[in-house]
């Protein structure tokens, strides 16, 4: 059994990881639903995977934000008809000494990269336990480990990172009676806009085409096995 068919709604999917996911699942015969807060971005990923003949269906909303999320996933429910695969990709970073961290940049951070994982998690576990089956699957970050070499003004970002790997953890739990897989997948330095926002010093070790890659793995039959695992990539460039 591959991702074929798979109703797979991806957030973030206009640009670095979800971009590439997006196109990466398409061309495996995924039916891709894409969900960003940027609609210019969104467009031109749509009309690329229409333009190689796939279908897709694309909505612009932010994940933060709780009826932006509830909509999404009810206009998916009337066009398919189920959520096979939740791929949460869209996350933001500030980078801001914490001595002068101020409360509006510490709480957009947490309200997108966290609270979006938990409110696209939430209606999407709601969906795949009724249907008794699904797979979510979390973009955390090696800034969220413990134990890993971390980088000032980050402290924000490192929060919602480790937040959304714990969360991850506890999900898979509750997930497994109703036959619901959640993993994470924490990597490190990725070739997109956020890595040279974040630490332009860092030598990127993947492409967002790299992580597609492993993202699909994941979603897989394949991957059947792995359920609450958060996959740590410590990349070479």
């Amino acid at each position: 059994m591959s991702i074929q068919n798979q109703v797979t709604i991806i957030t973030g999917a206009g640009r670095g990881i979800g971009r590439a996911t997006a196109l990466r699942f398409a061309r495996q015969g995924a039916r891709v639903v894409l969900f960003s807060r940027s609609p210019a971005p969104l467009t031109q990923v749509a009309a690329e995977i229409e333009g190689e003949g796939h279908s897709v269906l694309s909505i612009a909303g932010d994940v933060s934000n709780e009826e932006d999320v509830i909509r999404l996933f009810q206009k998916v429910m009337e066009t398919c008809g189920r959520v096979d695969v939740l791929l949460n990709c869209a996350g933001i970073v500030a980078v801001k000494p914490f001595v002068e961290m101020d409360a509006a940049t510490w709480d957009h951070v947490i309200h997108v990269n966290l609270r979006g994982t938990f409110l696209c998690c939430r209606e999407a576990f709601r969906i795949m336990a009724a249907q008794h089956s699904g797979v979510i699957i979390n973009l955390s970050s090696l800034s969220g480990v413990k134990g890993v070499e971390k980088f000032p003004g980050l402290s924000a970002y490192n929060v919602s990172k480790a937040g959304v790997a714990s969360l991850t953890e506890i999900l898979a739990v509750e997930g497994k009676p109703h036959n619901i897989r959640v993993c994470a997948v924490s990597p490190g330095a990725v070739d997109t806009e956020m890595l040279r926002q974040a630490a332009p010093h860092l030598r990127a070790g993947m492409t967002p085409n790299d992580m597609a890659e492993i993202l699909q793995f994941l979603a897989g039959e394949s991957a059947r096995m792995l359920n609450g695992t958060n996959l740590e990539i410590f990349s070479n460039a």
